[in-house]
């Protein structure tokens, strides 16, 4: 999935108003999980996305993630994103889904070992799939 695919998708799925609001819910969302995410993990993720989206996950390789809740999770989001809590756990959803969808499944089910069990609900679609 190429840059402006997975930025349609996510403006279609999140139904959201135009193209930038999608690009920033996506850039808030990658740059959290980064955030997350222990050791390489955020940069295998970034090696199977666009450079303008792996270039979110980029920057703390072999580092240990942040240990924090889905409530810290969404509030991250929204502070980037400028949102409430609520749209920010809504871009979240979005872009975990189109995610799910735009790298291997081996990629993805990587990236699930990250998160605890509390960040389920954002996972849920892409383990459907």
């Amino acid at each position: 999935m190429n840059y402006d695919q997975f930025i349609k998708a996510v403006k279609d799925s999140g139904e959201f108003s135009d193209r930038e609001s999608a690009i920033k819910a996506t850039k808030a969302v990658l740059e959290t999980m980064r955030e997350r995410l222990l050791g390489d993990e955020a940069s295998n993720l970034a090696a199977q996305l666009p450079a303008e989206l792996g270039d979110c996950l980029r920057g703390r390789e072999g580092q240990m993630g942040d240990n924090f809740k889905i409530e810290e999770f969404y509030t991250r989001i929204s502070n980037r994103a400028g949102v409430d809590v609520e749209m920010a756990a809504s871009y979240a959803r979005t872009v975990m889904s189109v995610l799910s969808q735009a790298v291997s499944p081996g990629e993805f089910a990587d990236v699930r070992v990250n998160f605890a069990k509390d960040y389920d609900e954002l996972f849920a679609e892409g383990a459907q799939r």
